[in-house]
């Protein structure tokens, strides 16, 4: 709401000037934002502008027929869905932890999305893994080097979320007592990162879940 200024003969320019500056701060298009959160909306958008791309490449190879069979995705996809969707869940409890000032429980959360974050990684390769075992090969067919592609590539932004989750994980451990977690929780940039990185991981989870119903439904179970 804009101050009120009592308008005079004398002090009419001013209340035009304080009037103006109101408007001004009011505009939500002119306001100033927070650069390191546009930043990482605008790396979301990159990314799936990417993934929008491949999807469609993806669709127009298969279209085309030759050399395509489609495979039915690793069993152990299933399992790393599921550990993903659960760090999210961490994740979020963490979040929650950390804003009632539940320290220990902020760290537990924290460091089991992490670990669930890894855990992903790993049962992604063991995918890959069990592609090799199965004697199925990218040569003459395609829709395996996809498979390898997208997962690659949404591996490669789940290792960014690790890093920074890691940061995460080691500054709960560093600020162990209740005085120093609480020094760290209430500084403004602290609460920004927690909420960028919060930000990041749901969207890399939901990216994930994205690609694996798209393969889902062109490869089968």
């Amino acid at each position: 709401m804009a101050r009120r200024v009592n308008v005079t003969p004398f002090n009419w320019p001013q209340a035009i000037i304080m009037g103006k500056a109101s408007i001004v701060k009011e505009n939500r298009f002119t306001k100033r934002r927070e650069p390191f959160n546009f930043m990482l909306w605008m790396g979301i958008g990159g990314s799936v502008l990417i993934f929008t791309i491949l999807l469609a490449v993806y669709t127009l190879r298969k279209s085309a027929g030759v050399y395509w069979t489609d495979v039915p995705l690793p069993a152990l996809f299933w399992v790393s869905t599921f550990a993903i969707v659960v760090s999210s869940l961490t994740l979020h409890l963490a979040n929650h932890s950390f804003r009632t000032d539940r320290y220990p429980q902020f760290r537990l959360y924290m460091s089991a999305t992490l670990f669930l974050g890894v855990l992903f990684v790993i049962l992604q390769f063991l995918g890959w893994r069990q592609l090799i075992e199965a004697g199925i090969s990218t040569v003459n067919n395609p829709s395996v080097g996809f498979i390898y592609l997208f997962s690659g590539l949404h591996i490669f932004h789940i290792a960014v979320g690790i890093a920074v989750l890691s940061w995460a994980v080691y500054q709960s451990l560093k600020n162990s007592t209740y005085v120093d977690a609480f020094v760290f929780s209430v500084n403004p940039p602290n609460q920004l990162k927690i909420k960028l990185i919060t930000i990041y991981w749901h969207f890399v989870d939901v990216l994930w879940l994205y690609l694996f119903s798209f393969l889902l439904y062109h490869h089968g179970f």
